[in-house]
């Protein structure tokens, strides 16, 4: 049987860490290209890995009778027009998220993916982890009752990636602490909570500690070391307030704050329990009953989100099915983020149509 043909185009730390490592434990895929704009990294990917080929320019593979399938793993600015391309080209795509730099470019792509009948998978790797699909199943069964509000909490000391580059250029990146962290806590509350309709969006970003390039002070940095003649024109801290048909939500979250203690976790408020997940972690649920307060710990095995999230979009282009991580599912998360950005600029609550 012929193996489905994929093509890696960006070579940078999340092709390396999560898609080429998942794409090469399939045994139906089979990795023909490693496409990057810097040559060499594209040439480190054929010799590290031992498949493929390098090219630089993605135009040049875009009609190949190789490529079945591709993984969008750039920069945020180009999302768009790379999967545009490529689906119009008739291939199936996997984006990393955000699924793009704005709302409105992730809207065309969405566009695009139903003129087409193309596969469109948005990175949202959290759909397909461990702990999360439990708390999804607990919410979905009844166990917490009426979810009525969620708490997100991402929050570092100083964690700026990339200070003065492509991570801090809104040009680039669309935002900051929101669009790099906050899509992904964002996107658990509305995977776990059913996806429910936004109704209204009050926010505010705040650009303070990265500000002064050359005066940062920080202990490690990743994607670093800092650029002192580079841009810093984004979000390092952002809170608020979003209600949906569903439950309240509320967020807090930094890149950089002057408070010495991280805390990544969502707390689920149901009228019959409640949950606080530790990000990439596990969960503890807490409840009543016959007159005591319980808190109960499960225990179980974590499998590998990327490979679940790789396999289940080989399963999207062999069925022809969309997954939980289409774009249809995750565009909700591009338009909460954009009216919490509007919000914050705006000076006012968004109300979404």
């Amino acid at each position: 049987m012929k193996k489905i043909g994929v093509a890696i185009i960006g070579c940078g730390t999340i092709a390396n860490n999560a898609h080429i490592p998942a794409y090469l434990k399939n045994p139906e895929v089979e990795i023909v290209y490693f496409c990057d704009i810097r040559p060499e990294r594209a040439e480190e990917a054929v010799r590290r890995y031992g498949v493929g080929e390098a090219v630089v320019d993605y135009h040049d593979i875009l009609h190949s009778d190789k490529v079945d399938a591709v993984s969008v793993c750039t920069p945020n600015n180009v999302h768009a027009q790379i999967t545009i391309d490529f689906l119009k080209a008739g291939k199936d795509v996997l984006c990393e998220k955000p699924a793009a730099r704005t709302y409105e470019d992730a809207l065309l792509m969405q566009k695009v993916r139903h003129e087409t009948g193309g596969i469109l998978n948005i990175g949202v790797c959290n759909r397909f982890n461990t702990s999360v699909n439990k708390i999804k199943d607990l919410i979905d069964s009844g166990e917490l009752g009426e979810i009525y509000h969620v708490y997100i909490s991402f929050r570092a000391h100083r964690s700026i990636p990339g200070l003065g580059g492509d991570f801090t250029t809104k040009a680039v990146a669309g935002g900051g602490a929101l669009i790099d962290w906050g899509v992904h806590f964002l996107d658990i509350v509305m995977y776990c909570c059913g996806d429910p309709k936004p109704v209204t969006v009050s926010g505010q970003a705040f650009s303070k500690l990265g500000r002064d390039i050359k005066g940062y002070t920080y202990t490690d940095m990743w994607a670093g070391p800092p650029k002192l003649d580079g841009i810093y024109d984004v979000d390092d801290s952002v809170t608020a307030l979003i209600r949906t048909e569903g439950p309240t939500i509320t967020l807090h979250g930094a890149w950089a704050q002057n408070i010495g203690t991280d805390e990544m976790y969502i707390d689920f408020m149901g009228d019959k329990a409640g949950i606080r997940l530790q990000y990439g972690a596990g969960f503890k649920m807490y409840t009543a009953k016959d007159g005591a307060l319980l808190e109960i710990t499960p225990k179980f095995t974590m499998t590998n989100m990327y490979e679940n999230e790789i396999n289940s979009f080989i399963e999207c282009i062999k069925t022809r099915n969309d997954n939980v991580a289409c774009i249809d599912n995750a565009v909700i998360t591009s338009q909460i983020m954009q009216a919490i950005y509007d919000s914050s600029e705006k000076a006012r609550e968004i109300v979404l149509k």
